[in-house]
C-alpha cells in the first residue's frame, strides 16, 4: 500500500460530498419561503469555499492532486469503460479516467451553482438562472450516482475496495511509485478555515430577515424577490 493522496485532496473529497448532500436534500425537503431553507444556501457557500482551495491545490498540490494528473482523454476513458464491463483489469495510480471526468463535472457544476445560486439572491429575479440552477443540482447529483456506481463496479469486479483510497489516501500500487506527501498541517488547516466559515454563517445567521454576515459583509440568503418573481411564483402553486 503506497499513499496516493494527501490530506487536503482527502478533505475536500469528504466537505464536497456532505456539502453537497446537505444542499441538495434541504433543497428538496424545505419550501424556499421558510428560513431553514437558508441553511441550504449555507451549505452551498460551504462547497464554494472548500472548492476554492481545492482548485489552488490541483495547481500547487502533491502529484496526484494536481489536474494535470487527471486523465481527461476521452479515449482513455472509452478504454477504461469498456476494460470494466469486459472485466480487462486496468489501475491507475491516480484518479482513473472515469474519476477524473466526474470530478472536474463536480466541480465545474458545484462552481455552476454557486454562480447561479449568488444570482438567484441578489437579482433581479430571472427564471432562467433558476432553471439552470436546478439543471446543474440534478446534473450534479446524476453524476454522483454514475461515480458510486462505478466505484462498486470496480470493487466487486477487481476485489480492489479504490473508495478507501479517500479515507486511508493508500492504494495497492506497484512499488515503483513513490508515496506522496501527506500534508497533514495543511489539511488540517485547509478543515478548519472551512468549517469556520460555515460556522460564522449560521452563527450570524438572523432568520427573520434570511441574512448573515462574514467580514463586514452582510449576505442575503432568500432568493430576490420582485412583483414578477412573486406573479412567477403565484402561477406555480395555482398549478400544483
Amino acid at each position: 500500500m503506497i499513499r496516493v493522496y494527501d490530506l487536503p485532496t482527502r478533505v475536500f473529497h469528504w466537505l464536497f460530498a456532505f456539502g453537497f448532500l446537505t444542499a441538495f436534500t434541504l433543497a428538496n425537503t424545505i419550501d424556499d419561503e421558510q428560513a431553514a431553507f437558508s441553511y441550504h444556501m449555507i451549505a452551498g457557500a460551504t462547497i464554494c469555499m472548500a472548492l476554492v482551495w481545492r482548485v489552488i491545490w490541483g495547481f500547487v498540490g502533491t502529484k496526484h492532486a494536481k489536474f494535470s494528473d487527471f486523465d481527461l482523454n476521452p479515449s482513455a476513458l472509452m478504454h477504461y469503460l469498456k476494460g470494466a464491463l469486459s472485466g480487462c483489469n486496468t489501475h491507475s495510480v491516480g484518479h482513473n479516467p472515469a474519476s477524473s471526468w466526474a470530478a472536474i463535472t463536480m466541480m465545474i457544476l458545484a462552481a455552476c451553482l454557486g454562480v447561479t445560486g449568488f444570482l438567484m439572491t441578489n437579482g433581479p429575479f430571472n427564471e432562467v438562472i433558476e432553471e439552470v440552477h436546478e439543471l446543474c443540482a440534478n446534473a450534479f447529483m446524476l453524476v454522483v450516482v454514475l461515480h458510486l456506481c462505478g466505484i462498486a463496479l470496480h470493487t466487486i469486479k477487481y476485489r480492489d475496495p479504490i473508495g478507501k483510497s479517500m479515507v486511508s489516501g493508500e492504494k495497492s500500487v506497484s512499488d515503483d511509485n513513490k508515496p506522496v506527501a501527506t500534508f497533514t498541517i495543511l489539511g488540517v488547516l485547509c478543515l478548519v478555515a472551512t468549517l469556520l466559515f460555515t460556522t460564522t454563517l449560521i452563527a450570524q445567521f438572523d432568520p427573520h430577515t434570511s441574512t448573515t454576515s462574514i467580514f463586514g459583509v452582510t449576505w442575503q440568503l432568500s432568493e430576490f424577490e420582485t412583483d414578477e418573481h412573486k406573479a412567477h411564483d403565484e402561477h406555480y402553486d395555482e398549478h400544483e
